[in-house]
């Protein structure tokens, strides 16, 4: 067998066509693949024959850090939420090992419509009532999701119902210790703000699945309508949590420096509502009040510069993820900082 072209290393196509149809899912013709741009984390690739087409997605080729991976996880949220208000790909296939692709993966239906990562996508939706309204549709999923009982679907053991703040910030804190730099410079601020964040920690809102990483671009929007959501993508961090923890991060991804980890990221384009706004109708939407929202800033902010610190080391390690991902570090003190100004109002 040839070696595939760079674009396409960790797809093994024979590999994933003779599991296809051990699994009896049709097929019909060449097994073809191609890399799907953008992804920070998982690598993503389109998989397709003469008449179906689908989403693979797998672990980065290096550089993996503890349990941000976990292919079951995500294919198991998806299955569960096929028939919710919350919309979602077709479960297709699944394994969590590495006998297929050499590590684990999952594969779903492919969506047609648009996804929409950068400001000229934004922009090509509308003028600025349409992308509010937009807005107000992704704002609407996500309080949907955090209405669907994990009982009722079948998650009730997705994760511990309590305690996810406490886990929250004892999770991101030690993973810094695995991806920092060698005498980073951020080093104690993010230690300061890790500690304050321990101190701060509220009685947790409630309990129910969190995608933990939801804005614009991991969402499908229909290609003809702009306030119609046809998929929410990208559930490897999902679980049971604290949904007001959901919004602020969502929330978090509008300041500027998101930009160092999504070059021309649409969520930070002037174009979004501000974060406060985002607050305020993700408030309405689900009918509830944002108390400790400080907190829950301050903990989107500590996140996102660990996931920030993160996608800079899998860069130093060669996992594949992306090419541009040095000045990706450059993100993690101002966001640390605005996670110290943030809890201390």
């Amino acid at each position: 067998m040839t070696t595939p072209p760079i674009s396409l290393e960790g797809l093994d196509l024979d590999a994933l066509d003779r599991h296809l149809r051990s699994e009896g899912i049709p097929r019909a013709g060449e097994l073809r693949g191609e890399f799907i741009s953008g992804g920070r984390s998982n690598l993503t690739f389109l998989v397709y024959d003469d008449a179906s087409k689908w989403v693979l997605r797998r672990p980065p080729l290096h550089g993996l850090t503890p349990s941000a991976h976990d292919m079951a996880r995500e294919y198991r949220v998806v299955a569960a939420l096929a028939d919710t208000p919350v919309p979602v790909a077709r479960a297709v296939t699944m394994r969590n090992d590495d006998s297929v692709l050499g590590a684990p993966f999952q594969m779903v239906e492919y969506v047609e419509g648009r996804v929409v990562r950068h400001t000229k996508q934004l922009e090509a939706l509308g003028d600025q009532e349409t992308i509010n309204d937009c807005v107000d549709a992704l704002i609407k999923v996500l309080a949907d999701l955090h209405s669907v009982d994990p009982e009722a679907v079948g998650l009730g053991d997705f994760g511990k119902p309590t305690g996810y703040l406490e886990r929250q910030v004892r999770r991101w804190g030690g993973q810094w210790d695995l991806v920092r730099f060698a005498d980073d410079p951020c080093d104690a601020d993010v230690k300061r703000l890790h500690s304050a964040l321990a101190e701060a920690i509220p009685a947790q809102s409630r309990s129910a699945i969190v995608h933990g990483d939801y804005r614009i671009d991991n969402t499908m929007i229909d290609a003809n309508d702009a306030t119609k959501v046809l998929a929410v993508l990208d559930w490897e961090m999902s679980t049971l949590g604290d949904p007001i923890s959901d919004a602020a991060l969502m929330c978090v991804y509008r300041h500027p420096m998101f930009n160092l980890v999504h070059a021309d990221a649409a969520w930070s384009s002037p174009l979004i509502p501000t974060a406060d706004e985002l607050a305020q109708r993700y408030a309405r939407a689900a009918g509830v009040e944002l108390d400790h929202w400080e907190f829950y800033m301050a903990l989107a902010y500590f996140k996102l510069a660990i996931i920030s610190a993160g996608i800079a080391y899998r860069g130093r390690e060669g996992g594949g993820v992306a090419d541009d991902t040095d000045e990706v570090a450059q993100a993690v003190g101002p966001l640390i900082s605005a996670g110290l100004e943030t809890l201390a109002r």
